[in-house]
């Protein structure tokens, strides 16, 4: 009888910066898909967003690392930090899998990824390598969800999965204008990493900014 192959989410995101958000969303993938492992990966040039906008690679690797420290179900790979040119997530599977071809991934995306997933590079190569799992807050239009997916398995054979989740009103957008502005960030990432924003004053941290 062959062995179980090990299961593993793929995380991947800017992390500018990383937020709670992200975490209950690969902690719900870890517990809903019996998961071994879940990778975050920072990107390294996000080929779909302008690169000056978005923080440098050394400080939001560390800033994830923070995050998942205390996580023992929570890894971090620097494969797209270390890797030349933009960075594909169909590359990143696809080298995974070569590296570790007796694990089986599953790339968690959320629901708006999906509908857009036709625009991304060589959204067939991902399909192909992979388990697609779609996080789906409580509030989303499932009916076009579930349409969504019906198309791409019969247009690409896609494994795509739904993964339940609440609604999270966070983003990194949000977080980094409450910094700008003075206002308390707390509560919406990890202490560890609202401490290293703080102390390297990033995204315009100032030591006076208001805590409420």
């Amino acid at each position: 009888m062959s062995e179980m192959k090990k299961k593993v989410g793929i995380m991947g995101g800017t992390f500018d910066p990383i937020h709670n958000g992200h975490l209950l969303i690969a902690q719900a993938a870890l517990d809903h898909y019996a998961l071994d492992e879940v990778l975050f990966v920072p990107s390294g040039t996000p080929w779909l967003k302008d690169v000056t906008k978005v923080l440098d690679k050394k400080t939001r690797v560390s800033m994830t690392g923070l995050a998942i420290e205390d996580n023992p179900g929570f890894a971090l790979s620097t494969i797209e930090i270390d890797r030349e040119g933009n960075s594909y997530s169909y590359e990143t599977v696809e080298m995974l899998k070569k590296s570790n071809p007796d694990v089986e991934y599953y790339f968690i995306l959320g629901a708006d990824s999906l509908l857009h997933l036709e625009d991304w590079k060589n959204p067939d190569k991902l399909m192909a390598a992979c388990t697609l799992l779609t996080a789906v807050r409580d509030d989303c239009d499932e009916a076009r969800i579930k349409e969504k997916i019906e198309y791409l398995k019969e247009k690409y054979r896609a494994v795509i999965e739904l993964l339940p989740t609440t609604r999270i009103d966070i983003s990194s957008t949000m977080i980094r204008d409450k910094v700008r502005a003075g206002q308390s960030i707390r509560y919406m990432l990890p202490d560890a990493v609202r401490e290293y924003i703080e102390k390297h004053d990033i995204y315009g941290y100032h030591a006076d900014a208001k805590e409420e």
